[in-house]
């Protein structure tokens, strides 16, 4: 089915309040509790609601430090792609790999206690990657915003 304006401010309600009740959300959005739990189900159902997750305080887990790191492969034949993925997805400390069209083949977002940490996690980890012709770190010095949330039109 077609998602709708309806369908839409729910999705926008779950996206910034995924633990609210389906009474607060069918208020929030003016819509029978039972009408809401539907659209909701249908909206898991399809698939435009993968998951619901705790956003956790990466500062009081003792893990404050981010760090995006660029690499380029010696080559992008599948099975290096296949090799780097599968390796780089066993990493606990990487919470996001993008395959780039760019100077990078991929960006990796890294989350370490401080710098000697993520030394570690280079020397153990990323230096160890099949495939990986080249790496350059970038440190974040501050967040200035972060978001989940994607754009509802």
């Amino acid at each position: 089915m077609a998602m709708d304006q309806l369908d839409r401010r729910i999705l926008a309600v779950l996206q910034k309040q995924g633990r609210i009740s389906n009474a607060e959300l069918s208020e929030a959005v003016s819509l029978s509790a039972s009408a809401c739990h539907r659209r909701v189900q249908r909206l898991e159902n399809e698939g435009y609601i993968r998951k619901y997750v705790a956003l956790l305080d990466a500062r009081k887990l003792g893990v404050p430090t981010t760090v995006f790191v660029e690499i380029t492969l010696q080559t992008q034949a599948d099975e290096v792609l296949d090799a780097f993925e599968k390796a780089v997805a066993r990493i606990p400390d990487v919470l996001e790999c993008h395959l780039m069209a760019g100077t990078a083949d991929y960006i990796l977002k890294v989350v370490a206690e401080n710098t000697d940490d993520f030394a570690r996690i280079h020397r153990q980890h990323l230096t160890r990657l099949p495939g990986v012709a080249q790496m350059q770190s970038s440190f974040a010095l501050r967040t200035v915003f972060k978001t989940t949330a994607l754009p509802i039109s």
